[in-house]
């Protein structure tokens, strides 16, 4: 994928999004209605991961829902060490509150220290979760094309299929899609009460968009 190719994706994917679901009321109220059921939102992503071009029609409740779970835990899996370091992290910060109240140091940047520990583990905390990140993105349209819960930790595969792709133009990629979800929440967190309730009815177009450009993504490194 080349840099050049940014916009490509981005209008493709906007334009997936919109052939998808405009003017189609009875899918964007199935697909709504998926995402309040997670498992099978995340069933129906797995189908545009495989390729689906357009947007498939949300059928086959039952395949969809399992196969929503199956990525559910192939994701619970990679997210464990940033659940595990998190845990671990905000047990630290508790503990030299607590530590802090209850029995104030004789030496106050002790306790400074203490909190300057937190704060790094915080860091070092999003540094696993931005990496996790990256390799569990792939390993899910991995797992959605293989439909083996080995491929989706082969992490050989993994690495060389980002590779191909180019770690810092995948990077870029990525950081390009969360920027263009973000306004999009944002602009509709502003508008003061219905706010919330636009972005739930947008979700759907933000799913099929965020999918696509995975996708699309993806296939920019050849067959693996």
């Amino acid at each position: 994928m080349k840099l050049t190719d940014f916009g490509k994706t981005v209008g493709d994917s906007f334009e997936y999004a919109r052939e998808g679901l405009a003017g189609k009321w009875a899918k964007w109220f199935l697909l709504l209605i998926s995402c309040i059921v997670f498992p099978l939102i995340m069933g129906y992503m797995m189908r545009i991961y495989r390729g689906a071009n357009p947007s498939p029609e949300p059928d086959n409740w039952g395949t969809m829902f399992i196969d929503g779970l199956k990525l559910f835990v192939v994701g619970i899996i990679y997210a464990l060490p940033v659940i595990i370091l998190e845990i671990a992290i905000i047990g630290s910060a508790g503990l030299a509150l607590f530590t802090g109240a209850v029995n104030p140091p004789a030496d106050p940047t002790a306790l400074m220290g203490l909190f300057g520990a937190v704060l790094i583990g915080f860091f070092i905390l999003l540094v696993v979760a931005i990496i996790v990140g990256l390799i569990s993105t792939i390993a899910s349209v991995r797992f959605a094309r293989t439909g083996s819960f080995g491929e989706a930790f082969n992490f050989g595969a993994i690495f060389d299929h980002i590779g191909r792709i180019g770690w810092i133009t995948y990077i870029l990629a990525l950081i390009i899609m969360v920027i263009i979800v973000g306004i999009v929440e944002v602009i509709c967190m502003m508008i003061p009460y219905l706010g919330p309730v636009i972005l739930l009815l947008l979700l759907p177009g933000i799913i099929l968009f965020s999918a696509h450009y995975i996708t699309l993504v993806y296939d920019s490194a050849g067959s693996s």
